[in-house]
């Protein structure tokens, strides 16, 4: 029995798991966050393993977008194994004197490899069973489309290295025939063998998966090993570079749906090419590794600061051409753009809107509807266009004449935009039936794909390519095919500039939209519209004050006003508005000094804050001209703050809490800042005011729709029936009392 332990401490699978573990740990990082990703641990909230449990591949969970993940975990593997094989080899001398050493070497380092198939292949069937609503037969094939392409990509990287060892072999016969470098060497070499760190080995895996005793490689001299390694490790480089190509001709490919790689494809494959890199750096620049790369970031750090190189991502539609001419981004710059005359004259442009709107209605006083719609990715589009289709049907088709306004935060902006112009497009006589569910589906469709694709293939990768809009040139990035997808699942129908609403909402055609991003500066808004809104730019102070109120938000309009802001995209305006941290990049501003703006829910992820202050500006034409206001909140959360508590139950939560306070309580603290807002309204309004809150509550408490540009079946299926809560049913219940009633009713 102790003959079998020492023989199993000394086998080659057994020392290289051990050696992953004392050196290169940070290459384990990269399985314990598969690992925990598949376990649904690793950004759960978001999702993150229905990516790759449930991959999609052109809008459906298919058996191809099953084979492109199982090829993209194959590259993974492979990567890892031709990584470690460079960095580990020079410690097991006895692989450069069998055949194919490389094919020995990944079966042997096959343990976490293996553990982690088996792993995801138990976690993906019961996730395709209970989330994806899938039968068995269709799980089976999603398996075998993995399988398939696992096996492709093995398969093929083992067949370049049987034709490698060929070459190596055919090469080296000559000094191999030479009896001179078969003397025994073991004495003179004993010194550079210590300094080289063998590590002992008693038997190792062949090619049938039989033990093999290893044999005596001290005859051997250490020139003739190296040369051996040297060989396959420069093929194992070649074969990393012929990768690294491939990537680049995916890159230029992109714009074509065919090559929209599944999420979890371009995830892994980032992964590939971060392992593939340090094994490149180790094999040519060995212990100038880490002086390199800290070398190239100061030189990358400096070449950006000149403005040599410019990675940053723009507003596309608008002009960075003259610099000479970028708006001063200063206090002063910002008083400026809101003083008492520009507010008073704003305030009249808009109430002259109000006043069209308000010749649209049935009668002398209607209700005026402002609509809040919060951040949450795809859930929250998906249950913002669930709720607007039934709240239009209950007002017979006039949902969106009644309303005035409509603002909030990433996704549920993509949801009521699509509504929005849906609604305009059967008003200009297209045949659209609004209650059609098509229109859940089509907002609830996918958004990673394309652009983890385009991170890896076009970010990292591929040369620069560029696009216009209108006059202006822009480079391709994970923010162009973000758009480029949200275009495609809205049909086209929000592909256009903000200059082709103008007119419309000046006329109160259709409800106006406020965009809020977040300038990472200073926390204040951006408020994007085609309308001046210099009122909004500060709160209401004392008259006699006025002038010490300093501006927390920008009116986008009036600051780029030399740089064409009406040409900006609606496509943009909307992912600047949803610029999820490191998922979507920054957009950066022409400004000076120039700003970059990030998500809306930063700073007011309920929308609230902008509604209620547009109320307030105009509470005095709202009571001389309606029956009220009635502000309608949709929401992708509980309020009250009692979901997902954040709780210690470790010893290592304990001592990260202080420092994840704020993260976990953010859109909480949010919302009981707003509650405040909401009181002072219903104060201020009084009898005028009514308020109505559509919240997302999933069946199971344990079950709720993650937070991203994803979502599975079941969490579709799942969002539709939130309208069905007892909550939802009251409000809408309370919701149609006050429109069939003709005098005002309190709500409460």
């Amino acid at each position: 029995m102790k003959l079998f332990w020492k023989g199993l401490y000394h086998s080659f699978p057994v020392q290289l798991l051990m050696l992953h573990f004392k050196k290169f740990q940070v290459l384990l990082i990269f399985w314990f966050v598969l690992f925990s990703t598949v376990n649904g641990t690793f950004m759960k909230t978001f999702g993150a393993d229905s990516l790759y449990l449930a991959p999609e591949y052109l809008g459906n969970v298919s058996i191809l977008a099953s084979l492109f993940v199982g090829m993209a975990i194959g590259v993974f593997i492979m990567s890892w194994n031709i990584t470690t094989f460079i960095l580990f080899s020079r410690h097991f001398r006895f692989l450069a004197t069998t055949s194919n050493p490389f094919l020995k070497y990944c079966i042997n380092n096959g343990g976490i490899p293996a553990i982690f198939l088996v792993f995801y292949f138990i976690k993906a069937v019961a996730f395709e069973r209970n989330k994806e609503l899938m039968t068995y037969g269709e799980i089976t094939l999603l398996v075998l489309g993995f399988l398939s392409g696992l096996i492709l990509i093995i398969m093929f990287s083992l067949f370049y290295f049987f034709r490698a060892d060929k070459n190596i072999i055919r090469r080296l016969t000559p000094v191999i025939s030479n009896p001179q470098l078969f003397k025994a060497q073991f004495k003179k070499d004993e010194t550079r063998l210590n300094q080289s760190r063998l590590i002992k080995v008693e038997w190792y895996l062949n090619a049938m998966f039989r033990l093999k005793k290893v044999r005596d490689v001290s005859h051997y001299s250490r020139e003739f090993i190296e040369t051996i390694f040297s060989r396959h490790h420069f093929a194992a480089v070649v074969s990393i570079f012929i990768a690294f190509i491939g990537l680049i001709l995916l890159g230029f490919c992109l714009d074509n749906p065919l090559f929209q790689l599944p999420a979890a494809a371009g995830i892994t494959l980032f992964f590939a090419i971060l392992i593939a890199v340090s094994g490149a750096f180790s094999y040519f620049l060995q212990s100038w590794s880490i002086p390199f790369v800290i070398v190239l970031f100061l030189l990358t750090n400096v070449l950006y600061r000149y403005e040599i190189i410019d990675p940053s991502n723009k507003a596309y539609g608008l002009n960075y051409k003259n610099k000479d001419q970028r708006p001063l981004y200063t206090s002063e710059s910002l008083l400026s753009l809101c003083t008492p005359e520009k507010i008073r004259n704003d305030k009249q442009h808009m109430i002259s809107i109000l006043e069209n709107w308000k010749k649209k209605q049935t009668s002398e006083k209607p209700l005026m509807f402002v609509i809040t719609t919060s951040g949450g990715g795809n859930r929250s589009a998906t249950f913002t266009m669930n709720v607007l289709q039934r709240l239009d049907s209950l007002t017979h088709g006039e949902l969106m004449n009644k309303t005035v306004l409509i603002t909030g935060a990433s996704g549920g902006m993509l949801g009521a935009s699509y509504f929005r112009e849906l609604s305009r497009a059967r008003a200009a006589g297209q045949k659209i039936d609004l209650q059609d569910k098509t229109w859940q589906n089509d907002i609830a469709n996918d958004l990673l794909n394309p652009l983890f694709t385009s991170f890896v293939a076009r970010d990292l990768a591929a040369p620069a390519q560029r696009f216009k809009v209108g006059p202006y040139e822009y480079i391709k990035d994970r923010g162009y095919a973000f758009e480029q997808k949200l275009n495609s699942n809205t049909r086209g129908m929000l592909n256009k500039q903000l200059k082709d609403w103008y007119d419309d909402e000046k006329n109160a055609r259709i409800p106006l939209m406020l965009f809020n991003s977040v300038v990472t500066r200073d926390g204040r808004k951006m408020i994007i519209s085609t309308q001046p809104m210099s009122f909004l730019m500060r709160p209401a102070y004392d008259t006699n004050h006025v002038l010490d109120a300093d501006p927390d938000a920008v009116d986008y309009q009036a600051l780029f006003s030399k740089q064409d802001p009406l040409n900006l995209r609606m496509l943009t305006a909307l992912r600047m508005n949803a610029t999820f941290p490191y998922v979507l990049p920054n957009v950066w501003l022409p400004s000076d000094p120039v700003i970059d703006v990030m998500d809306a829910g930063i700073r007011d992820n309920y929308g609230q804050e902008t509604a209620l202050r547009f109320i307030q500006v105009f509470q005095q034409w709202i009571r001389d001209n309606t029956s009220g206001v009635v502000l309608i909140h949709i929401r992708d959360r509980k309020t009250g703050g009692w979901e997902h508590p954040y709780e210690s139950t470790s010893i290592t939560e304990i001592a990260t809490k202080p420092m994840l306070l704020l993260e976990y309580n953010w859109f909480k603290m949010q919302e009981y800042s707003q509650n405040d807002l909401m009181g002072l309204a219903r104060s201020m309004m009084g009898n005028y005011f009514y308020s109505f809150c559509f919240q997302y509550v999933p069946e199971k408490s344990d079950a709720r729709a993650a937070l991203n540009f994803h979502l599975t079946k079941s969490e579709k299926k799942d969002i539709a029936g939130a309208l069905g809560s007892a909550g939802n049913q009251q409000t809408f219940t309370q919701f149609t009392r006050l429109i069939s009633k003709p005098h005002p009713l309190t709500i409460r």
